[in-house]
């Protein structure tokens, strides 16, 4: 093979290899990465959601809650009972968050570092099912999901919104 010709090969595998690195779903992620969760709504406000709605991470991961709902403001508010009286669905030893309102174009981010199932939702909008669930690394064989408290005081179509840990597992990303 001539030089010309190796030099071109090699050029258009590093070119095909740089752009098989911008797709998410070809690249393993690593604890660097920030995975961004869209918040968006139909015109008019009929219907609100997260996507994607379920996540796989991996500890240390940085989750980031963008608002592109032009309009609504938004929460990321964990489902813990120091935040609004709400039942505990993240790990024990977790941090809650809350995002506050975000507004249209702003967005929120936290580090999600103990392993587990962490369910959250939109404060407005939590009637409407606006909830995910993110799962990182392993969930917990005896995490809040055993408690039969974990789900007092949410309403029937928020537990019916959340995708299952199965399927979250199997799939990595759930919209």
């Amino acid at each position: 093979m001539n030089t010309q010709r190796r030099r071109f090969l090699l050029r258009s595998g590093c070119v095909l290899g740089a752009g098989l690195t911008s797709i998410p779903w070809v690249r393993p992620s690593r604890a660097a990465d920030v995975i961004d969760i869209v918040m968006k709504g139909t015109p008019g406000g009929a219907r609100v959601w997260f996507r994607p709605k379920g996540l796989l991470i991996q500890p240390g991961q940085t989750v980031r809650w963008i608002n592109q709902d032009p309009g609504n403001s938004h929460t990321a508010t964990a489902y813990h009972p120091s935040l609004f009286g709400k039942a505990q669905r993240i790990p024990d030893h977790a941090q809650p968050w809350d995002s506050g309102f975000l507004l249209p174009g702003e967005s929120f981010s936290v580090i999600l570092t103990t392993p587990g199932i962490y369910d959250y939702y939109c404060l407005p909008h939590e009637h409407a099912g606006m909830v995910g669930r993110i799962i990182v690394g392993q969930p917990e064989p005896r995490g809040w999901q055993t408690r039969e408290d974990a789900q007092n005081g949410l309403p029937a179509v928020a537990l019916q919104a959340f995708p299952s840990v199965e399927l979250i597992m199997k799939q990595g990303i759930v919209d």
